[in-house]
């Protein structure tokens, strides 16, 4: 299933020379991972919404596992890292466009990271702005000669090889990071834009309206103290709604995609939009926790398994508890790091992050790799888990932007013994690799995994039984649905704690460090060798 590069395939003969010896085998426990996951999605923990009653119980728990292992505090003599952050919640918002209103959560939803309780766009010119992307190694810029100081910027979901899937167009059908809503509405703020909007459309974003309903309304959490660059408001616009905006001016949304994914572009609408909106603001600190085990001779270098805690909380009666998203993640990681105390002590140092705001825009890990406990340029690797596979044993192992780094190399010997064999997401427009707590560490230069199940059934069995448990999770991908099942087959994602566990472990107790491949975008932060 893996085409290997030159380089990679170097990489792996060298690799299979200095292999550590593989630790005595450790009595996985799939009840014990099961009641890890089943505990932190129930309806107890108000689906770990941080800052929240959910957060206490969730720290508690976590805590109280990585004690019971006998790991040591991995901030000193404590086991949490405060995150200071702000609480926005939207109570009231609204836009209108030339005089047409676009009603909030069925068109649109807006948001504001500013430090105003009231804020009011008025005249504010509206121009569309292709994909919102200015990137000079692709010779790409859709805001070239445009000033937007003060206007509504109305942008494309995703990035242009996406929409083509031309292969020479930026990554093709492979997203990269501008194609991503954070670095759009990022973008935008560099830009001057008062506001922006991105153009809700289910293929290209990856997630069905439904999602940004459930995720961009209630309270949105940004770090404190920080100076990302964001409009005064930022949104999302529904693409039927974009339609009637554009339509406004004359303009057809077809013809308007159409000669966006041709080169760089923009369009001033010859329309004004006029958008207000209250919000609530709370200064609040939520928890990263994390849990070490010193290695021996080479106890300054870091090897780190990550996986974020928290979930979308609940709105009225609904609970949002997040089993696969991610309390099975974190019984992954937590069942991973048993295995490391049961197994004698390794050179270097392993650690344990529960990051905290990962739904909110990776902001724990963002936290962490901008406020390290541990120094970077000493953190050998990271593996992250973020849902777990519950859908039984495949014959392939699924790395999220698979190519990146030779960290991916430690995970062959462990696979070999399982049978299996290395495979690239099913679905790499959705930009996997810039939506878990792994890319924070990668654009700090650490070379970072991102990986688990896969997409080839073990057997026939295992098929009929994937397809039911897929059925039963159809459109749970933040919503209310997702909780624990004990339907799910989690034989699986028991493979997949061994295959991080054993990769972890040569890694712990190797000398070498791995980097990113030639053709990564964060080669020249650590490459290679």
């Amino acid at each position: 299933m893996l085409r290997l590069t030159a380089s990679l395939t170097l990489l792996l003969a060298v690799s299979a020379c200095s292999q550590s010896p593989s630790p005595e085998p450790f009595a996985y426990d799939e009840a014990r991972v099961r009641a890890d996951i089943q505990e932190l999605a129930s309806d107890r923990y108000q689906g770990r919404l941080p800052t929240t009653e959910g957060e206490t119980l969730t720290l508690a728990y976590l805590e109280g596992q990585f004690k019971a292992m006998g790991l040591e505090p991995g901030n000193g003599d404590s086991y949490l890292q405060a995150v200071p952050m702000v609480r926005h919640t939207t109570e009231k918002a609204s836009l209108t466009v030339d005089g047409e209103t676009y009603r909030y959560l069925y068109d649109m939803v807006l948001n504001s990271f500013s430090d105003q309780p009231q804020l009011t766009i008025s005249q504010s010119d509206v121009v569309f702005v292709g994909y919102g992307i200015h990137a000079p190694e692709y010779g790409w810029n859709d805001y070239a000669g445009l000033d937007v100081t003060g206007k509504t910027v109305v942008m494309l979901v995703n990035d242009p090889g996406f929409a083509t899937g031309e292969p020479t167009l930026f990554k093709g059908d492979t997203m990269t990071y501008y194609g991503r809503w954070d670095y759009k509405f990022a973008e935008a703020g560099r830009q001057g834009a008062a506001a922006a909007l991105i153009i809700h459309d289910t293929k290209p974003a990856s997630y069905p309206w439904l999602v940004v309903q459930n995720s961009w309304t209630g309270t949105q959490l940004g770090l404190a103290d920080v100076s990302d660059p964001h409009p005064l408001v930022e949104g999302w616009i529904k693409k039927d709604a974009a339609k009637r905006l554009l339509a406004q001016s004359g303009l057809n949304l077809d013809s308007l995609m159409a000669e966006a994914v041709k080169g760089p572009m923009h369009r001033t609408l010859g329309v004004q939009a006029e958008a207000t909106l209250t919000q609530t603001i709370e200064r609040a600190t939520s928890y990263n926790v994390l849990a070490t085990l010193p290695g021996t001779s080479r106890a300054e270098e870091q090897v780190i398994y990550t996986a974020h805690w928290d979930h979308i909380g609940s709105q009225g009666d609904q609970v949002y508890n997040g089993a696969m998203d991610n309390a099975s993640g974190l019984a992954s990681m937590l069942e991973i790091a048993r295995a490391f105390v049961a197994a004698p002590p390794t050179k270097r140092s392993v650690s344990f992050l529960a990051v905290t705001g990962e739904e909110q825009g990776l902001l724990g890990s963002r936290y962490y790799a901008a406020n390290p406990v541990f120094p970077l340029d000493r953190t050998v690797g990271v593996f992250n888990s973020d849902s777990t596979n519950i859908y039984g044993p495949t014959r392939d192992f699924t790395v999220v932007g698979l190519g990146q780094s030779s960290l991916e190399q430690y995970l062959l010997p462990a696979l070999k013994a399982q049978g299996r064999e290395l495979s690239r997401e099913s679905n790499p427009g959705a930009g996997g690799y810039f939506r878990s707590d792994h890319f924070s560490f990668a654009q700090k230069g650490v070379p970072a995994l991102f990986a688990g199940g896969g997409r080839t059934a073990l057997n026939e069995e295992v098929a009929a039984g994937r397809a039911a448990v897929m059925e039963m999770m159809k459109g749970c991908y933040h919503n209310h649905c997702d909780t624990y099942r004990p339907e799910w087959d989690l034989r699986g994602a028991m493979q997949d704690i061994e295959v991080y566990f054993k990769a972890g472990h040569t890694l712990a107790d190797d000398d070498r460090w791995p980097g990113f491949l030639a053709g990564s975008e964060f080669h020249s932060l650590r490459p290679a060798l």
